[in-house]
């Protein structure tokens, strides 16, 4: 979602560096173009006009102007104040000393709600605790079949009434959850197409009749300052605790997330990165700060290797690269790794400075050319997989018709590998981020 953005600033970035001593009209000018970066972001103006008198103030004073190197410094301070705005420090979700604790999920019909609602349960459940679904939109056409579709594939239950009010279908879940020892219970409540008054009267009764720890409100990332405007209405009508931000991993522009906690002081505590069950993320200002700003994000690359990677898998890969016997069997088990972490390009985003090398290395790989790779490779003999160099001409017709792909393909792939290879003899034994990119993803 930002891609745009960080390319932009980066952009204003380096041409500070070009100077060797920053100048207040230096500054003036990197300013302008970070305030017109921002505005077409979508960010409220409001929410731009303070962060570059913030930036301004700080980047103008005598401890920047005599520092060695003042860029940097500037750099720092537009980092501290973009984690400010959005939102300072992590956030996180309240759970009730006496369980089961109630979160209450609101918003407009089309925000994502419901399937927020399944990948909540899941982050919950990854996190030790025993989740239960509450389908409380009884008007939407399908809702509830829709969330009973969802918990039956994450495997929870979701509790539902025939001919009962929302509200009553609330009490009835929670007395279930109490007997039957769920410690959280999820409400997935009805929304509109717009705000209007009958909605939040029930969202009122439900906060009324069954208080939740936590309310957040869903909004959906691709709607920019609509986004925005949404959670004042609701912030008026009926207050909430936190945001979901969905489609974080869209194509909008990011406004709505730069602004959402200035406009609102409600902060983002979630945000969802992908269509997958598993792709609900607890959202940090400073790592979002630090991808926005091209500096990586090694804290969340490392969780995410944790969540995807057995350490006994880490011994026995780091043995074959030590001998330099990677071959496609391990390939493809680090495709399989890759996609379950959201994809390379995804990966190589949260390594400081890396974040254009699969394309440079040609290396990005979306899920319909990670299917043909998969085929490919599967159509190769074990001698093949092990040793691709005896893959000559004949060889690689067979495993093109056995794979339903051209001969042009597999001969990419197989030049792919190499380059992999040759990415990987270049990292070699350099320590720090890139040591620990090749220990944990070697591709």
């Amino acid at each position: 979602m930002f891609d745009s953005l960080s390319d932009r600033l980066q952009g204003v970035f380096a041409k500070l560096r070009g100077q060797g001593k920053l100048t207040e009209k230096d500054v003036d000018a990197a300013m302008r173009e970070i305030r017109m970066v921002l505005l077409e972001a979508d960010v409220n103006y409001k929410v731009v006009k303070q962060f570059v008198e913030h930036v301004k103030e700080r980047a103008v004073g005598e401890g920047v102007t005599k520092s060695v190197t003042p860029a940097q410094q500037v750099v720092k301070i537009v980092y501290d104040e973009m984690v400010d705005i959005l939102g300072g420090t992590q956030q996180a979700l309240k759970f009730a000393s006496h369980p089961p604790s109630v979160i209450m999920l609101v918003g407009l019909q089309g925000s994502g709600k419901t399937t927020a609602a399944a990948k909540l349960a899941v982050m919950l459940r990854r996190q030790g605790r025993d989740p239960m679904l509450v389908a409380a939109d009884i008007y939407r056409p399908a809702a509830v079949e829709q969330l009973q579709t969802l918990g039956g594939q994450i495997d929870v239950p979701v509790a539902y009434y025939r001919h009962k009010s929302a509200v009553a279908i609330v009490e009835e879940a929670l007395r279930e959850a109490t007997r039957t020892g769920r410690d959280v219970v999820i409400l997935d409540t009805a929304g509109r197409l717009h705000i209007d008054e009958d909605m939040m009267q029930e969202l009122v009764d439900i906060k009324s009749s069954v208080p939740p720890g936590e309310s957040l409100l869903v909004v959906d990332a691709m709607t920019g300052q609509d986004a925005v405007n949404v959670a004042l209405a609701f912030l008026d009508k009926v207050d909430f605790d936190g945001i979901i931000l969905t489609k974080m991993d869209g194509d909008a522009r990011g406004g709505a997330a730069l602004s959402m906690k200035s406009v609102t002081g409600k902060p983002i505590k979630l945000a969802s990165v992908g269509e997958k069950v598993n792709d609900l993320e607890v959202f940090h200002p400073d790592r979002v700060a630090s991808r926005i700003l091209g500096m990586g994000d090694i804290v969340t690359l490392v969780e995410k290797a944790e969540d995807t990677m057995t350490e006994e898998r880490a011994r026995k890969l780091e043995e074959k690269l030590r001998k330099h016997r990677f071959d496609f069997d391990d390939f493809l088990e680090q495709m399989e790794q890759l996609r379950s972490m959201g994809g390379l390009s995804k990966v190589l985003e949260m390594v400081p400075g890396m974040g254009n090398v699969a394309g440079t290395y040609g290396l990005d790989l979306d899920d319909r050319r990670m299917k043909r790779i998969e085929a490919i490779i599967q159509s190769m003999t074990r001698e093949e997989r092990q040793n691709p160099h005896v893959l000559n001409a004949s060889r690689r017709r067979r495993v093109a018709a056995g794979s339903g792909t051209s001969t042009q393909d597999v001969n990419q792939l197989v030049k792919q590998f190499a380059q992999m290879q040759k990415l990987l003899k270049q990292f070699s034994g350099k320590g720090g981020e890139m040591g620990m990119m090749k220990r944990l993803f070697p591709f």
